[in-house]
Parts: structure tokens; sequence; C-alpha cells
């Protein structure tokens, strides 16, 4: 059980937060800003759900992911260590159940015959800009787990890869099943 009752400590004014395991790291860390990213993914999916009051099913969809990314941050936020007690972690059927989801909404998309430009509605050009903040906290994510003592489960990096892609396709169910996709037009403008 999370208790918040009082938001300022003041710990963190000489540069430095503590991870959840109380170990306390500049907040320039690689592991604070591969939490920190996964965070910014989430607030950008919050954006998005405000404009899905006529798709409930990949709102629904999103609510999970959204508590998934919570989960995820704290799984960044507390390091495997052998001989300390087990935390919470992303596990393999977080990633399974993005990859159905990615299957149901694909399933009813036209296959693509060219690149699609962030835009359209609302809610795809913002889900467009969740996938690239997700892109960016997978890359943050693997730049950490290649860092010798920096652990990260395979489950929470296979996690946000898929996500990516699940954005993509939820960007293009959110354009109307693909109708309103905004396509590339290599050399258009020469």
């Amino acid at each position: 059980m999370v208790v918040l009752n009082r938001i300022y400590t003041r710990t963190g004014d000489d540069g430095t937060t503590a991870l959840g395991s109380g170990e306390r790291r500049p907040k320039y860390d690689l592991r604070i800003a591969a939490y920190g990213t996964v965070d910014e993914a989430n607030a950008a999916i919050g954006i998005v759900r405000q404009h899905l009051a006529e798709a409930p099913e990949l709102d629904a969809m999103l609510g999970l992911i959204q508590n998934d990314l919570f989960d995820l941050g704290a799984d960044l936020a507390v390091p495997q260590r052998e001989g300390r007690a087990e935390r919470l972690r992303v596990v393999a059927s977080q990633v399974e159940r993005l990859e159905r989801d990615i299957d149901r909404l694909n399933a009813e998309l036209q296959p693509l015959n060219s690149f699609v430009l962030p835009g359209g509605t609302p809610a795809a050009a913002h889900l467009h800009l969740a996938r690239t903040i997700c892109r960016r906290a997978e890359r943050i994510m693997v730049e950490l787990a290649a860092k010798p003592d920096e652990p990260v489960g395979d489950a929470a990096i296979q996690y946000m890869n898929r996500l990516s892609d699940f954005l993509f396709i939820a960007s293009r169910t959110a354009n109307h099943n693909g109708a309103g996709d905004v396509l590339w037009v290599p050399g258009q403008n020469r």
C-alpha cells in the first residue's frame, strides 16, 4: 500500500532522488531517466484517453496499460539484486496481453502500403506522441540494461517494445480504423 500524505520532502534539493530500495542517486541517473520517461509515456496516454469517448474498448485497453506502466516504474525503481526480497516486476503475461490486443485491433485494419505520418484525429495524433515517448523509454531501458550492475528485466524491455507497437496500431484504430491515416508520400514536396 502506498501512502502519500506529504508531497514535498526537501530530500531532493541536493540533486538526488531515492530509488524504491532507499538508495539515493543523482536525478540525471540513467535509471531515474528510464522510469521518468515511462511516467512521461503514461501521462501522454492519459491525454489520449480524454479523446476516446467514442472508443470505450480502446480506452479500457489504455487504462490497463496505464496501470502496467506504474508497475514498470516500480520495477525500474528497485533494481533486481540477488538476496533482496522480490519486488513488483513486469511479467510475461502483461506482454502477452499486449500482443493479443495488438492482434485484435490489427485484424480490423487494412494493410499499409506507406508509412503513416503522425496526425489524423486528436486521439491518433496523441497516440503517435505517446508511441515516440515509449520508444525513447525503451532506448533508455536498453542502455541501462547494458551497464554492469544495472539489471532490467527482459519482460520490462519486451513490454515497452510491444507497447510502442500497440500505440501505433491504436493510432490507426483511432483514425477510423485506418481510413483517416495520413500517409507519407516520398518526395512529395520536391
